[in-house]
């Protein structure tokens, strides 16, 4: 985990002025650390049955795609509006830094199907809430919340009550 932590780059005032944005590019471009990364993600929901992975565009696809192979469950994307080319379900919630919109295919899968939600980072809980509306929109049952990093001092995790959440990384 200090491997991981280690390679995260701060990169001050993006993507608005007063963010701190946490770069994870470094960790993908190094071939040992990525596939531990997974391998630790993987590690952490050993004991979940998943059927499939929902993941946020952008970033939580890297993350949640790899993991999906390795877990050899299905992988679900969530996108923004107009990004998905069948009918979707619609969620609209707050960023740290203003509003945004997903939306998932109505056909992702069936009711009762199992549901890891997974992202790259969890700060004040938006996305991952809004991932949490459109699985229940579909009759998923959830059986986790995992991210790579969590950045606790925004107390997003008090969005997710209720869920067994796991973050690799806590700053």
């Amino acid at each position: 985990m200090s491997e991981l932590k280690k390679l995260i780059r701060d990169i001050p005032d993006f993507p608005k002025k007063g963010i701190l944005f946490k770069d994870i590019t470094t960790i993908l471009n190094d071939k040992k650390v990525f596939h531990s990364a997974i391998d630790q993600l993987a590690g952490l929901i050993a004991d979940k049955d998943i059927d499939y992975i929902v993941a946020a565009e952008s970033r939580g696809f890297i993350f949640g795609a790899a993991l999906a192979y390795k877990l050899g469950c299905g992988f679900v994307p969530v996108r923004k509006p107009g990004k998905l080319p069948a009918k979707t379900y619609r969620h609209t919630y707050a960023l740290e830094y203003g509003e945004d919109s997903l939306e998932i295919h109505q056909d992702a899968f069936g009711a009762g199907a199992k549901i890891l939600i997974l992202d790259d980072l969890l700060a004040i809980g938006g996305t991952a809430s809004a991932m949490i509306e459109l699985v229940k929109k579909l009759n998923g049952e959830i059986t986790a919340i995992v991210f790579l990093i969590e950045l606790t001092f925004l107390k997003g995790k008090e969005k997710l009550a209720g869920y067994p959440v796991y973050s690799l990384i806590k700053y």
